[in-house]
């Protein structure tokens, strides 16, 4: 009897342990299936980012939650990917980008979902006056300085650590004169994910000697989902009654301009494409719309509340709504004007004219030359220090 209970027990013993394996099988097969779902739907595969730029290790990383996911890389601090769900709760990638590191690094457009300094937009002529010392810094866009110069934030590796699943920290120190700049800058980008869908980027600054500082992100959205085509049809609501008028070359004329009675009223919903060929001197300008909005005063609902609702999209297709919420004075609205499908996106579409815009949160282009805007210069002891969200959900109408 004791021996028939013996053999009893291993037997059990043995269906135990075969059952513990076939659980941990199973969850082997499933975590291989959501790495193999990742790398073919979400086209990316980390072997191709990781590599060594400047001495320095580049990686692919990942922030998640329940409802979005965003790919990143540290070469440029990049968005690479961003999904949501659609109105039909389909994961859809709203951030147009590349499948590697090299194709980051040889594309015609440097831009594409990268963190943007030490000065977003335009500065004219690449020149800029600050305590009585004028700085000339290379230019890069039609005369002008462009996001930086030759090699701003865009082509360097952001030294990156995760301290959790939803949270990418970015840290640079920018040295002194890099692209003709003044001070040694420490910066510190914060990407993050929250559960109200919607990721936040939180910038800080520090510098040892006066200087210029307007940092954003570039990500060139299309919230039908990338390669879906223009994106004439997304609706567009910017909440801002004035914005600034630019010349031949993009910069600027100081003036505040009433958006009432131009193509540059998006204080109701429009789509983008509505008013996009209208006879109008700016739209000529930019090739369409690629203007900096000045957008209207937080309502102080709540106390402190210092954050502005810039926009919100909406996609005609997929029914993604995004609003953008900032701390910034500004909003620049690109509608895509110079893409020239010289690029592909790791969908294999290629960058095609007007499939994606831009929408990069900021304080006003060329402030350091323009006495009437408000003054991007850090000084020591100071910390630079400032806000923006994405927020996702989805309609029906």
């Amino acid at each position: 009897m004791r021996n028939f209970k013996n053999i009893f027990l291993a037997i059990l013993l043995i269906l135990l342990v075969l059952a513990c394996k076939e659980k941990n099988t199973e969850t082997e097969k499933d975590n291989t299936k959501f790495k193999d779902y990742r790398e073919a739907s979400y086209g990316l595969e980390k072997e191709k980012f990781d590599t060594i730029i400047d001495g320095k290790e580049v990686k692919l990383y990942w922030i998640k939650n329940a409802d979005i996911e965003v790919a990143f890389t540290n070469y440029g601090g990049r968005i690479v990917g961003l999904w949501v769900p659609d109105k039909n709760a389909k994961m859809t990638d709203v951030v147009v980008g590349m499948n590697s590191v090299s194709c980051f690094a040889n594309a015609t457009e440097p831009y594409f979902g990268a963190t943007i300094g030490r000065v977003g937009n335009r500065i004219a002529k690449g020149k800029f006056t600050l305590n009585d010392e004028e700085y000339t810094i290379p230019t890069n866009n039609n005369g002008n300085t462009l996001h930086g110069g030759n090699k701003g934030f865009q082509y360097v590796v952001w030294d990156a650590r995760q301290p959790d699943d939803k949270t990418l920290i970015l840290t640079y120190t920018s040295p002194d004169m890099e692209e003709g700049f003044p001070g040694n800058l420490e910066v510190k980008v914060t990407y993050s994910v929250t559960d109200a869908q919607t990721i936040k980027m939180e910038y800080q600054a520090t510098t040892d000697k006066a200087t210029p500082v307007n940092l954003t992100n570039h990500a060139f959205f299309n919230l039908n989902g990338e390669g879906s085509g223009r994106i004439l049809d997304h609706k567009v609501q910017i909440f801002a009654k004035q914005f600034t008028p630019v010349d031949e070359g993009l910069i600027p004329t100081g003036e505040l301009k009433d958006v009432k009675g131009t193509p540059f009223d998006f204080t109701q919903s429009h789509s983008i494409g509505e008013r996009i060929d209208t006879e109008n001197d700016q739209l000529k300008n930019g090739g369409g719309y690629d203007h900096n909005f000045v957008l209207n005063e937080p309502k102080k609902s709540a106390e402190n509340d210092t954050m502005k609702h810039a926009a919100t999209f909406t996609g005609d297709q997929s029914g993604i709504v995004m609003e953008v919420y900032t701390q910034e004075p500004g909003v620049q609205f690109y509608s895509g004007n110079f893409m020239q499908s010289k690029n592909t996106f790791k969908s294999g579409a290629k960058d095609a004219y007007r499939t994606a815009f831009a929408l990069e949160t900021q304080h006003f282009p060329d402030a350091p030359n323009q006495e009437n805007f408000p003054s991007i210069i850090l000084e020591p002891g100071d910390t630079y220090h400032t806000i923006s969200e994405y927020h996702f959900s989805t309609t029906n109408n």
